[in-house]
């Protein structure tokens, strides 16, 4: 199990605004420099009409780094951290107006078993997100963890899923910390894997044990996203 810890990159105000392809492979570079990170996604918006849910515009950012401790993922956000570089504006000009929010998780990998996406510039991730709070948080995970875990495994061509769920951390990022109670993520070669899936029969399956889940307030989100790994030098 491993520390992960998420920065958000939204601008709302100007949502068609993409992250440029010069800017994604410095980001990359510089990541994968980041002292005692194990691995690393980047999520850029993969646009599609056949998406099963329909959450608005998504973020034109997200990155996520995983870390084998919290000593490690708390030093990176310090305040001479190896991530304080995403705070200048030149590292990332086109989202310069956007808002950022960070969140540190643990991280729990459900993909033993399941063939991994290709060797392949990108592939789709479907990132979802409950803001929560739950009635029962000990009920919550245990169910979805016990419950749902087991049918998102069974989606035709899935390649991987992982949950992560909160705990408390310390930054220095000037950036707004959100407190989600669960991140989860299922991931599928190309966005027709990921519509083929939402489209499959497993869909009914999870759309019936919604109807027992505990009690909880925030509703979901749900973002199709191309990914782009992060592989330390």
């Amino acid at each position: 199990m491993q520390l992960t810890w998420f920065a958000t990159f939204h601008d709302t105000t100007h949502p068609d605004t993409c992250v440029t392809e010069p800017e994604l492979a410095r980001l990359a570079a510089r990541l994968a420099q980041t002292p005692d990170l194990t691995c690393g996604r980047v999520y850029t918006p993969w646009l599609s009409e056949g998406v099963y849910h329909k959450d608005g515009p998504a973020p034109q950012l997200q990155i996520q780094l995983y870390y084998a401790s919290i000593t490690a993922l708390e030093a990176a956000i310090s305040s001479n951290g190896s991530l304080q570089f995403l705070t200048d504006p030149a590292t990332l000009p086109s989202l310069r107006n956007a808002s950022v929010t960070e969140q540190a998780m643990l991280n729990r990998d459900f993909s033993h078993g399941l063939p991994p996406p290709p060797s392949q510039t990108s592939y789709c991730s479907y990132l979802v997100h409950y803001p929560g709070p739950a009635q029962d948080m000990n009920r919550w995970h245990q169910h979805y963890l016990a419950g749902h875990i087991p049918v998102m495994r069974r989606f035709p061509e899935i390649r991987g899923v992982e949950v992560a769920s909160r705990l408390d951390w310390c930054s220095s990022l000037p950036w707004r910390r959100v407190h989600y109670m669960q991140r989860n993520k299922v991931v599928f070669d190309d966005i027709d894997a990921l519509n083929a899936a939402t489209s499959s029969p497993v869909m009914q399956d999870m759309r019936a044990d919604l109807s027992h889940f505990p009690p909880y307030d925030g509703g979901n989100k749900h973002f199709a996203m191309k990914t782009l790994d992060i592989k330390p030098r």
